[in-house]
Parts: structure tokens; C-alpha cells; sequence
């Protein structure tokens, strides 16, 4: 018994041994690293200090020190990143969704800066301006040769400075002058909220900035107020880029009772690590949901569809989220600027973390990689239904993305479905609801008459991938012993550009509709017109109104 316990004490100080060299071989590793970045910091100061004073030219130092910290930011995430003074109002945006500015977007070229959206109740609405004016000037400097950011700038400013502008209309060419004050523009993380139907309750949310989770609370017990029959609720979380992790935990908990778990952020810092659960019991916790997804959803959306999908609470329809499972946190520096860096990764309910690339691990040229398929891992939901971890949130119900035709894109990029809209507006006094209005067949035919000699010429995406075919073949050296058939094979695929109008004019009637529809109901007439129209949002519906298949896709 005696030597029992004497073997016995031996091991236990042997463990200790082990666990006093472990933590001696940390202290030393730590001490060491220090060393080392005290040592580096030394020779870069002493190498700037003996570079400026004997260079042949002067070094701006500004210049020299934003080029050495944005070369350690390339070996991080493209999310830690450095913001000087003059840039946080950005950060601030970021987080308040809030700017000093007139509440305008505008679109410049070559020619004009012309006024695509205005920001319901802004100094611009109202002061009576309409998306297609054009700014001639900004505080007496002439807007045409100005580029996009140079008119941003001079466009946002502190909340009651003043701002001169002229402004032209575009069908008649007169001109106005306004004096306009500067406001702060907060722009609503609930662009639109609405039923789709008669008994399908919609909200879009555009980002998770202060207050969010309190605005789309509102506009949830509103909806369920107006419409005591609403069967359903549709989140949309597309484009939507994410922000607070703390109002992605509020928006889920309008869903989700009280004391779940919604995310768990890690990081090196173990005293960050934390666990951020429910705190109040949801407004409505069985009401069908679905949450809509796309390749934009990122951040915070993801956290919110990943807590939902973890836990059953309801159907993810549409595409595959980006992937964005990191966490930043912003840290003070000297002279007002700050750092924002990247401190953990965060993990839905189940347990897994959706981050699709993976930056602490690079390839042989330093470039970070998306996690393969065959690497990613598999977890399970409250139910027991299978969710990978790698590579952001994958819908339950998927929905292919609409994909406009070439020669839709052309007439956006070229802005002649939004300058016809403009002309359309000064035309038509009024026009029927958001909802119901509709271009006439006239009206379309009219559209094409206007496109008469404006040049829209474009490729088709087969007429790309036959030139590709040709480039190919003639590096190849195969080329001239099909070029007869190629020739006309090119002459069949030719395209018409007044066919492809009509072979394509229902999307195209769609877009010109909702541009049209923006003039006189602005951003929230937009939406209301797109939802009648939207493949998603209508398979959505379709998933609420079957409570059969609604089940099935959460077992």
C-alpha cells in the first residue's frame, strides 16, 4: 500500500513536472516573441530614421507609413484594416447607418451627373428634386468633369452646413438654383416591410446597424397588427452585408423564445470568448418563417439564418450566403485613428463556423483559399437534419438566381430604361399603386420607338464563347480548317437587337416598370413593384402556403 502511494506521488510529480516545463516553454515562447517584435520595431524606426535623413529626395512620411502598414495588412483578412481620422465617418456609418448628407445617389459620366434615388424625407426630397434631375453645379464648381467620389464629397458634410446646388431638368433644360442644408441621413436597416398577398407578412432588411433589431420588431408586430390573418413571414436578408453581431442576436430573438443560444464567438483572447443567447421571450416563436439568402448575404444575415437553421425555426430559401464568419472589433490609435481587426471567428447554434475562405492558412503564393467541399464538416440541427461548417449558410429550399439577358444589362448600363422612365414621368401626371401599375402594350412599343438610333449593341453571352472558340482554335492552329463552318455558324447566331427586345420583353418591361414606379413612390415603391415579379420572394409564398412542405423541408 505504502509503495502504492510512493509510485503514486511520483506521478503526480512528474505531471506537475510536465505541466511547469509546459507552461515554462509557453512563458519562454511568449517572452521570445516579444523580443522579436521589440527587435523589428527598432530596426524599422532606425531604418526610416537614417532613410529619410540621407535619401537624395524628400519621403512624404505620410505616404511611406500607410504603404508599410498596408503591406502588413496584406498578410491578414481583407477585414482588419487601418482607418485614418479622416475615414471615420465611414466606420461610423458602418455602424449607426447614419451620415451628415443631402440624401442623394447619383450616377456620373462624361457627360452629366445625373440624380438616380432619393432618400424619402431628405434636404433633397424636400426640396423638390426627382431622380433624373441633373446637377449642373456644387457650391459654385461645375458637377460635369467631376468624378463619382468628388461629387460624394461635396454632396455629404455636418448636418446644417449649407450647399448650393444647380440643378437642371431633363426634359425641359431649365435650370434651378437651391440652397440646401445638410442633414443627418439615417438611412432605415428596414427598407420596406409589407405583405406580399393577402396573408404574407415581408420585411427587407438592408444592414445591421444601431436599432435594427428594434426596427424590424416594429415592423413585424405592426404587420401582425394590421393583418390579424398573416399566415406567414418572409425575412429578406439579400445584399444585405451584415454589421452588429448584437443586433443579429435581437433580430433572431423576435423568432426565437427566450435563453437560446443564437452565436458563440473564439478568439485568441479567451476572455472575449462568449456565448450570446435570447433574452426575452419572442414575439412570435411559431409563426412559419422563411429567411431569403443570396451570395451577398454575409456577416450578420448569416448569423441570424444560421441561428434559424440550427434551430428549425424556419426555411432558408434562396442561394448559398457568402460565407463571412469572422469578428471584428475596433481598437483605439494615436491621433484619432483607429484599428479595425479581426479578434474571432464566431459559430452558429450546432456548432459550426461558415467562414468560406480560409486566411491563416495560404497557399505556396500567398493567396488564401476557399475550404473545399471535401474538407468541410458536417453537423447537426436541433432536429437532427445535416449542416456543413466552410462555406456560408446553404439553403434549405434553393432558388437559381435571375440572371438578366446581355441586352437588359446593356440598356441599364447605357441608362436608357432609366432615362426613358424620366421621360415617362413628365408625361403621365400619376400612375396607378406601386403594386398594380403596369406599362400598356403601347407604352413598350413606344419604348422601342425611343431606342430608334440610340446605340445599344452588345454581345451575346454565345456570341462570347464562339469568339472564345475562335482564339482558341487559331492558337491551336485549327482554326482555318473550320472556318467555313464557323462563319456560318457566326452568321446564324446573329443577333437582332429588335428581336432579342421582344424575345426578352418581359424581363424588360419588369426593369422599365420599377424604374418608372421609383419616380413617384421613390425606394419603397421600387421594392413593392419587384416583390410581384420576384422568383424567391414567390417561391417563398409558395413554401408558407403548403404547411405540408414547409414541415418536410425542417425534418
Amino acid at each position: 500500500m505504502r509503495s502504492f502511494f510512493q509510485r503514486k506521488g511520483r506521478v503526480v510529480l512528474v505531471v506537475l513536472l510536465i505541466v511547469v516545463a509546459g507552461t515554462s516553454i509557453k512563458a519562454y515562447s511568449d517572452k521570445d516573441k516579444y523580443f522579436e517584435i521589440a527587435k523589428n520595431l527598432d530596426i524599422f524606426a532606425a531604418f526610416y530614421r537614417e532613410l529619410n535623413t540621407y535619401y537624395v529626395d524628400d519621403l512624404p512620411p505620410e505616404k511611406l507609413m500607410h504603404k508599410g502598414i498596408d503591406a502588413m495588412l496584406e498578410e491578414t483578412d481583407p477585414y482588419t484594416d487601418f482607418i485614418p481620422e479622416e475615414n471615420l465617418d465611414e466606420l461610423k456609418f458602418m455602424a449607426t447607418g447614419k451620415y451628415g448628407g443631402v440624401g442623394v445617389s447619383v450616377n456620373t459620366d462624361s457627360g452629366r451627373t445625373v440624380i438616380t434615388d432619393i432618400y424619402e424625407g431628405s434636404p433633397m426630397h424636400k426640396a423638390g428634386a426627382r431622380p433624373g434631375d441633373i446637377i449642373v453645379s456644387l457650391d459654385g464648381k461645375k458637377a460635369q468633369g467631376m468624378d463619382q467620389d468628388e461629387i460624394s464629397h461635396l454632396l455629404k458634410g455636418v448636418p446644417g452646413t449649407p450647399l448650393e446646388m444647380v440643378l437642371k431638368n431633363p426634359v425641359t433644360g431649365e435650370e434651378t438654383a437651391k440652397k440646401i442644408l445638410r442633414e443627418e441621413i439615417n438611412v432605415r436597416p428596414v427598407s420596406y416591410a409589407g405583405m406580399t398577398g393577402n396573408d404574407i407578412g415581408y420585411i427587407r432588411m438592408t444592414q445591421f446597424t444601431e436599432n435594427s433589431g428594434e426596427a424590424v420588431q416594429k415592423s413585424f408586430e405592426d404587420l401582425k397588427k394590421d393583418h390579424p390573418g398573416m399566415k406567414g413571414m418572409i425575412l429578406d436578408l439579400r445584399g444585405n452585408p451584415g454589421g452588429l453581431l448584437d443586433e443579429a442576436v435581437l433580430v433572431a430573438n423576435i423568432f426565437v423564445d427566450k435563453n437560446k443560444l443564437i452565436v458563440s464567438t473564439k478568439g485568441k483572447v479567451k476572455n472575449w470568448d462568449r456565448d450570446y443567447r435570447t433574452e426575452d421571450a419572442a414575439v412570435d416563436a411559431r409563426i412559419p418563417l422563411v429567411v431569403l439568402t443570396n451570395r451577398s448575404s454575409a456577416s450578420a444575415s448569416e448569423i441570424v439564418a444560421g441561428a434559424v437553421q440550427d434551430l428549425d425555426r424556419g426555411v432558408i430559401v434562396g442561394q448559398r450566403s457568402f460565407g463571412k464568419g469572422l469578428v471584428q472589433t475596433t481598437r483605439p490609435l494615436p491621433y484619432n485613428a483607429k484599428l479595425k481587426v479581426t479578434t474571432a471567428k464566431y459559430y452558429t447554434p450546432s456548432g459550426r463556423c461558415i467562414q468560406a475562405i480560409d486566411y491563416s492558412h495560404r497557399s505556396e503564393e500567398g493567396e488564401a483559399e476557399i475550404v473545399p467541399d471535401s474538407m468541410r464538416r458536417a453537423f447537426t440541427t436541433a432536429a437532427g437534419r445535416k449542416v456543413k461548417d466552410g462555406g456560408g449558410i446553404e439553403p434549405d429550399d434553393v432558388v437559381d438566381p435571375t440572371l438578366l439577358s446581355q441586352v437588359a444589362v446593356t440598356l441599364i448600363r447605357k441608362l436608357y430604361i432609366f432615362d426613358y422612365a424620366t421621360q415617362y414621368y413628365y408625361q403621365h401626371p400619376s400612375i396607378a399603386a406601386a403594386g398594380k401599375f403596369s406599362l400598356s402594350e403601347d407604352d413598350f412599343s413606344d419604348f422601342m420607338h425611343y431606342l430608334d438610333g440610340r446605340n445599344y449593341s452588345y454581345k451575346t453571352r454565345s456570341e462570347e464563347a464562339l469568339e472564345s472558340f475562335q482564339n482558341t482554335a487559331r492558337k491551336e492552329k485549327y482554326y482555318d480548317a473550320v472556318a467555313k463552318e464557323f462563319d456560318a455558324l457566326q452568321q446564324k447566331m446573329k443577333h437582332d437587337k429588335k428581336q432579342d427586345l421582344l424575345k426578352n420583353k418581359v424581363e424588360i418591361k419588369h426593369l422599365l416598370e420599377e424604374e418608372i414606379v421609383n419616380r413617384y413612390y421613390l425606394q419603397r415603391g421600387r421594392i413593392e413593384k419587384s416583390l410581384t415579379t420576384d422568383n424567391e420572394v414567390n417561391e417563398a409564398v409558395a413554401v408558407l402556403h403548403q404547411p405540408d412542405r414547409y414541415q418536410k423541408l425542417l425534418q
